[in-house]
């Protein structure tokens, strides 16, 4: 595949069907290159041999289309098919159509640089020269065709005066400017700019492409033929409906080349999931239409609420911004229109919750109410703007994008698939651009679903989305409770306790709580960490003192140790603080000495209500190594594959005679060992690494070959399978191995930002009939535990918790019953997480302060232990913990610990656990702190009196980074002398080397950078090399350098696989060839007199970890 197709696929970020689409527009450009002398008839059928849907390019000019779900990113695909046609060189001039205003205006902002929504952010290419936007409004002024005209108009520079051109224009606008009214149209009149008119300059143009935004609105179009008559090179036209509508039914485009469904883009996750609401047991037959009317309307506005609550519970412990969401209602006309929007503003709906919270959008609109109701629908995605209840007559056409309509009341008649086709297309795009489902949630969380609440057509809508023609496949159903819709889950704000005891009386109330365990009715009941703070502050100036001295300790972003705010000069500057928020008559009723008691007492309290959990960021870096855990093979269902005949069979074509000629194996090559045939067969999958998993590998080719000798008649037999079916042995063992497969990353970047942060509020949904439980009184239902809120701790930070499990129930237990555990906490994101490879954000289920250390702990089912996702999270957090130690001012360490939930019993201890069930970190960590000053690499480097040259250290070239790609950028190697003694060692870096042999003369470490060596090199890593080497070329991986290489662009060094052959007349070739996971890295061949050109400086040792 194309280098520059990863690049850009890469760097946009594109989902799978947009990397698809560009492919496709990449061989599409290798089999009919877009030319201006591009014969139709010869590329169409081309392009049909390998793409059979495209019969007709429907244009006077080759034209593809893309047809794409909605919601999977059409804009972001016209970004990255300019980018490549640029960076390709094939064109930097692109006219893009937009089917109306809204999506015109869109199109500019977003292909504008410095726009929220830029489509190229992260093209460099497009930073040195960004692109020059001509619109319909703007062109007549000569905006880049001026500079332009001074130019040969095929020539192709990137850069400066040469940068991509993108024109978007208004279908509307374009038809009207270029339509004959008096004189000639504006679109061709002379421009004084550039001495043509700007058709007529676009039309000249060697390189246009044309870009059709929604291209099902262009079919018809009079301005069609004007697009013709610009004679692009070639057309891309995207759009979610690949057909045009006619008396006898829709009519699919003849040139649509790639279709990515609805139906799939749901089942894959890039846009909500679409459900149909009604009421369980509902029966309408008896009911009016006003009746009808009134109860969806009702039980709309439930789920809204609902989902309302899930969303801000989901924004507040995520730490990500809240989602308003909103109801779209569909009225049959403006009449209609108006009867709602009394209804939803009156007091008998709702209470009137909704009276100033509720917009109608339709035509009859006039004057200032129009362009008030138009601005806050713009608007209706911003958090601070009331509207919630959408009121519209037509259906919001396309550029109408917005991601936080999750409630659709359709009450305009129509059949079933117009519901579904009509109303859900423009409420599927996702608000955070993915789903949010985590665990311990439903299947599909609220926040990735699209509800449209349509009692009397439920039945209909269900079936129709089961129909195999249907758009969507598929359709979840919610049966709605009225009842149950009153007691649906509420979010409720619980502080910790450090906000209830020193934030004053402006608290959230915390619901009661249940009873307590029978037989032990105090045991639990009383918090014992504030059990000498309650009584602290008592009057009200006391109070605001408290609150004072929390507000200016929560301002610190950076503190060591809560512990730092004792100290005197920490002291002072609180007793500032605090004397700055009070008013001067509170101030004035203590002495400086009083005051500063009474910030100390809270600020003592502060601390002992307080965890110190550093704000440690770690990101892992590099490439991810691919393992695998050991198993057996499993040869109960292999096939029982049959030797082949090795006799060459002749068919005569004329005759017709049938031979056979014997062979004797010649020409077959044998490997020496058996199982070295299916080893050859694993590595060759990219996620095979030999290095790392040779062992399993022969473990299981031993077992694959010893079942063979158990079906077969002898050792030829045998021998004949693994050569004639080695690819299929070879995906036969795999497919095992994938079961056990976990990636580990190579290293991790950590950086400490703080020693100690503030608790944050946790929002926990709870039903109102719900009341707080104590969390050492068993559950009965288990199956319900994720609903239910526990209170009654003596060491938790917080007042009321929630549980995965009842495993985690009782760990909370023995951690409450546990002497040697101070205090503990369900952490939530926005006090502590850990980013793992790919940006997902991994949330621990405990925080825990112990006597001899601090814990994170995971509690798991005991048959998930060996799950590579959970080994991933405890490495990642196992780094963490390292990190957190090695940086932090506690003098305790972090250790984590992935405990299996059968193990969690009453006669356990914290300690028993730590020492059963820790997890190490394995992977190298390089700690950045927020300054940048501190740095963790894989090697100590030694201080002047501590070198013993080749002794006890090697050198460290750090200014050399070796290009593991093409020749990097030349650079000097200031080398040891290798020599006699070492006059000066002082002035050269030395690491100290433990690694597979002893320091000595020859050896150096330097760092290797880029991904073209990935599968025994990671990008970034530091290598161990041995300039007193014996490399002949064969398979050995070297540093090579190439005299001649001395331009900005090649250089001088590249790590490379070292073959070396001599053809016919001595002439000596070279490959330096990659070994990546990346199929796209080619080998460096180099010949003829080369000798003294390439040079080897040095063999690969080892990486160093």
């Amino acid at each position: 595949m194309s280098r520059i197709v990863n690049t850009i696929s890469g760097r946009l970020s594109l989902r799978p069907p947009q990397r698809r689409s560009l492919e496709i527009l990449h061989r599409i450009c290798e089999i009919a290159d877009p030319r201006k002398t591009t014969d139709l008839v010869a590329a169409l059928e081309v392009i049909q041999s390998e793409y059979p849907s495209v019969t007709d390019f429907e244009r006077e000019f080759p034209s593809l289309c893309f047809a794409l779900a909605t919601g999977v990113g059409k804009t972001r695909l016209m970004g990255a098919f300019i980018a490549y046609l640029y960076l390709t060189q094939r064109s930097r001039h692109f006219f893009v159509l937009a089917p109306n205003l809204t999506i015109y205006n869109k199109l500019i902002a977003d292909f504008t640089p410095g726009t929220s929504k830029y489509v190229f952010q992260g093209i460099s290419e497009f930073v040195t020269a960004p692109p020059v936007i001509i619109t319909g409004d703007n062109y007549e002024s000569g905006v880049g065709v001026r500079d332009e005209a001074r130019l040969q108009k095929s020539l192709f520079r990137p850069g400066g005066e040469d940068a991509v051109h993108i024109n978007v224009f208004n279908i509307s606008k374009f038809n009207k400017d270029n339509r004959s009214r008096k004189g000639a149209p504006r679109m061709r009149r002379l421009s004084e700019y550039i001495g043509e008119s700007y058709f007529d300059y676009l039309a000249g143009l060697e390189d246009l492409v044309v870009l059709m935004d929604e291209a099902h609105r262009y079919r018809a179009d009079a301005g069609m033929k004007a697009i013709n008559e610009l004679k692009p090179i070639l057309g891309l036209e995207l759009t979610a409906t690949p057909f045009v509508e006619s008396a006898k039914g829709p009519v699919p485009f003849g040139n649509a080349i790639y279709s990515y469904s609805l139906a799939q883009a749901i089942v894959d996750g890039f846009v909500k999931e679409p459900a149909v609401a009604t009421r369980k047991d509902f029966d309408a037959s008896d009911l009016s239409k006003e009746q009808m009317e009134r109860i969806k309307l009702e039980d709309g506005v439930r789920l809204h609420e609902q989902v309302k609550a899930d969303l801000q519970t989901y924004a507040a412990n995520t730490g990500k911004p809240y989602v308003k969401p909103f109801m779209l209602v569909i009225a049959r006309d403006t009449t209609h229109a108006s009867d709602l929007m009394e209804l939803f503003k009156s007091d008998t709906f709702f209470e009137g919750r909704y009276a100033n919270r509720v917009i109608e959008v339709h035509s009859a609109l006039k004057g200032d109410e129009k362009e008030e109701t138009v601005e806050r629908l713009l608007a209706v995605e911003d958090p601070s703007e009331p509207t919630e209840i959408v009121i519209h007559v037509n259906m919001l056409k396309e550029g109408w994008d917005v991601t936080n309509l999750y409630t659709i009341v359709p009450l305009r008649a129509a059949n079933a698939r117009t519901l579904i086709e009509q109303s859900i297309g423009r409420g599927l795009r996702l608000p955070y651009g993915t789903r949010v489902r985590r665990y311990g949630q439903p299947p599909t969380h609220p926040a990735d679903r699209l509800t449209i609440v349509a009692h009397d057509k439920f039945q209909e809508i269900v079936d129709e989305a089961n129909r195999g023609e249907s758009i969507i496949r598929r359709i979840d159903t919610i049966f709605i409770d009225p009842e149950e819709a009153e007691n649906a889950p509420k979010p409720v704000e619980v502080p910790p306790l450090i906000d209830q005891t020193l934030g004053g009386d402006d608290q959230p109330s915390i619901p009661g709580l249940g009873p307590a365990p029978a037989g032990n009715p105090d045991q639990g009941t009383a918090p014992v960490l504030r059990s000498d703070t309650t009584s602290a502050f008592n009057t009200p100036t006391e109070k605001k003192v408290a609150q004072a001295t929390l507000t200016a300790i929560t301002k610190k972003a950076t503190l060591p140790s809560a512990k730092t705010l004792l100290q005197p000069e920490q002291q002072t500057r609180l007793m500032e603080e605090v004397k700055a928020q009070l008013p001067d008559q509170q101030v004035l009723t203590y002495t400086d000495a009083e005051l500063e008691i009474l910030v100390r007492q809270a600020t003592e309290i502060y601390v002992k209500l307080s965890i110190d959990i550093p704000e440690v960021t770690v990101v892992p870096t590099g490439e991810v190594t691919i393992i695998y855990d050991d198993f057996d093979l499993d040869t109960s269902n292999l096939p029982a594959l049959q030797p082949v005949e090795e006799d060459i069979y002749i068919q005569h074509l004329v005759s017709h005679e049938q031979q056979e000629l014997s062979s004797d194996g010649g020409g077959i090559s044998y490997e020496r060992r058996l199982e070295d045939h299916v080893v050859r067969a694993l590595i060759e999958f990219a996620d095979v690494d030999y290095d790392a998993n040779s062992d399993l590998l022969y473990k299981l080719s031993s077992q694959m070959v010893s079942f063979l000798q158990g079906y077969l008649p002898d050792g030829g037999a045998v021998k004949n399978v693994l050569v004639f079916y080695q690819k299929r042995i070879g995906d036969l063992v795999h497919g095992q191995m994938l079961a056990h497969q976990r990636e580990l990353a190579t290293g991790y970047e950590v950086k400490i930002l703080s020693g100690h942060r503030p608790l944050q509020s946790s929002i926990l949904t709870l039903k109102p009939s719900e009341s707080p439980r104590n969390f050492r009184v068993p559950v009965e239902d288990k199956r319900r535990i994720t609903q239910m809120a526990f209170g009654g701790f003596s060491k938790c930070l917080y007042p009321l918790q929630k549980f995965h499990s009842d495993s985690e129930r009782r760990f909370a237990v023995l951690l409450e019953t546990d002497t040697a555990v101070q205090k503990w906490i369900k952490p939530t994101r926005a006090n502590f997480q850990i980013v793992l490879k790919g940006g997902s954000i991994y949330e621990p289920d405990f925080v825990v302060e112990a006597d001899d250390a601090f814990y994170i702990a995971e509690v798991k089912q005991s048959g998930e232990m060996q799950n590579s996702d959970v080994l991933a999270k405890a490495e990642a957090a196992a780094v963490w913990c390292r990190s957190a130690t090695q940086a932090g001012s506690s003098t305790k360490p972090w250790r984590y610990l992935l405990i299996p939930h059968d193990k969690i019993v009453d006669n356990v201890s914290l300690a028993w656990l730590a020492k059963q069930y820790e997890h190490r970190a394995t992977a190298p960590a390089e700690i950045v702190a927020s300054d940048g000053g501190l740095r963790v690499l894989p090697f100590k480097k030694l201080e002047s009196t501590e070198i013993k040259p080749f002794e006890n250290c090697v050198p460290l070239y750090t200014d050399l980074k070796i290009a593991a790609g093409r020749f990097s950028e030349e650079q000097s190697v200031n080398a040891v002398p290798q020599q006699g003694e070492i006059a000066h060692p002082e002035n050269y870096d030395w690491v100290a080397y433990r690694g597979n042999s002893r320091p000595r003369r020859g050896l150096f470490v330097a760092q290797v950078v880029g991904e073209s060596m990935n599968k025994r090199i990671p990008n970034g890593a530091w290598c161990v090399f041995n300039l007193e080497h014996g490399a002949q070329g064969r398979g050995e991986i070297v540093l090579a350098q190439h005299n001649k290489f001395h331009d900005d662009n090649l250089g001088q060094y590249t790590v490379k696989s070292y073959e070396r052959e001599i053809l016919e007349g001595d002439v000596i070739r070279v490959y330096l060839r990659p070994l990546s996971t990346d199929t796209s890295q080619k080998p460096i061949v180099l010949e003829d007199g080369i000798e003294g050109e390439l040079r080897i400086i040095a063999e690969f040792v080892e990486v160093l970890h």
